[in-house]
């Protein structure tokens, strides 16, 4: 299976640089996409052969989940615990035989880090969530996660520590999962590699490759062995992120 997520930073921008042509291409079993920052019936594009699962955020133009998928799902549920964070549209889970499949756009904790409690709540919320599920079958859990959570997944750690998106609450987090039974795809596959998923669109950073790895696959520990490649597609533009690309075996 192919298993493609990318905060495209607004559906209706991104359509109009290329979206259209690289779903295509990648044939996806699952498309995961973050920040659509729009409402479904606004849409004026269409994708044959797919389901369409979205989750809006109230606020127009703000943040919303949406989820491509080839196969029907057994059941779909928004938000976690009964509908936390669907006013920001942050959470879709996808049922299937075998697996589910979470796709979340993971608040960020503003320049001013006041945002810490709300992303700190949220991420437990999020980690019993995933727990609750990996009881009864293996997760794949992806999405943009909003930290970069070791030195090596972005170019200036020193600089940044205490920015959002790399602050000891967030990292701490981020280890926090992992060590609940969780993987992180890429950094299992290349625990030594440098390459980034998003850069500022300031200071010609992406030019420059000053970047951020802050967009993820998080598995099961138990389906570890079933990946096949986890790839960074960091030459696809239309984003300030670009899309990751996992290949599994389930």
């Amino acid at each position: 299976m192919k298993l493609v997520t990318w905060n495209v930073n607004g559906m209706r921008a991104v359509i109009k640089k290329g979206f259209h042509e690289f779903f295509l291409e990648m044939n996806a079993d699952l498309f995961a996409i973050q920040e659509t920052k729009m409402k479904e019936h606004q849409k004026e594009f269409d994708f044959e052969g797919y389901y369409e699962f979205w989750n809006e955020a109230d606020k127009a133009g703000y943040s919303g989940t949406l989820i491509y998928s080839k196969h029907k799902p057994m059941n779909v549920i928004y938000g976690i615990n009964g509908g936390l964070y669907n006013d920001e549209g942050r959470v879709i889970t996808l049922e299937f035989e075998k697996y589910y499949f979470v796709n979340a756009y993971v608040p960020n904790s503003k320049r001013d880090l006041s945002r810490i409690p709300y992303r700190e709540s949220f991420e437990d919320e999020m980690r019993k969530h995933l727990l609750f599920l990996n009881q009864e079958k293996p997760v794949i859990y992806t999405g943009d996660l909003n930290v970069a959570h070791q030195e090596i997944d972005l170019r200036y750690p020193k600089q940044n520590e205490r920015n959002a998106g790399f602050t000891i609450e967030e990292r701490n987090k981020m280890t926090e999962l992992l060590h609940a039974g969780f993987i992180d795809a890429y950094r299992t596959l290349y625990p030594e590699k440098v390459e980034y998923t998003w850069w500022s669109y300031m200071f010609n950073s992406r030019e420059n490759n000053n970047g951020w790895r802050i967009d993820y696959f998080i598995l099961s520990e138990r389906i570890a062995n079933l990946i096949q490649e986890v790839s960074i597609r960091n030459d696809v533009m239309g984003s300030d992120h670009c899309p990751v690309v996992l290949e599994i075996n389930i």
